[in-house]
């Protein structure tokens, strides 16, 4: 999917769906309620290519200040493994920092994953 419109179409689905998991952490992080910073959610990221092809990611969760993305994976990051390690080295080349939490851990223990995700932005970059 490379067409800036299909991906919106595609974020805003997300967005109206979310999982459990994503709920939970979209309680905790909207309205500047973690660190005072702002995140978005489901958030379009450009990446342009040298040959003007360019590619979308859409992050679970960003902070745009922090340069931070939070990453929910449910059960289809196991069809994708190849795909989400790729997209991770791009979007750590493009200087942001991401973290990554399997939907049962935040379903088991939000108060942890809150503290880790506290400890990286209070952590020197």
């Amino acid at each position: 999917m490379s067409n800036y419109k299909t991906i919106l179409n595609f974020a805003r689905e997300m967005r109206k769906n979310p999982t459990y998991a994503e709920k939970q952490m979209w309680i905790n992080l909207r309205k500047k309620r973690l660190c005072g910073l702002k995140f978005n959610r489901q958030f379009i990221i450009e990446h342009s290519r040298i040959l003007g092809f360019t590619q979308y990611y859409i992050a679970d969760f960003h902070c745009h200040e922090e340069k931070l993305i939070i990453e929910i994976d449910g059960d289809v990051h196991l069809e994708q493994i190849e795909y989400d390690k790729l997209r991770e080295e791009t979007l750590k080349e493009m200087g942001f920092r991401i973290i990554r939490f399997k939907n049962e851990e935040v379903k088991n223990n939000l108060t942890h994953v809150l503290n880790k995700i506290r400890a990286i932005i209070e952590s020197p970059k």
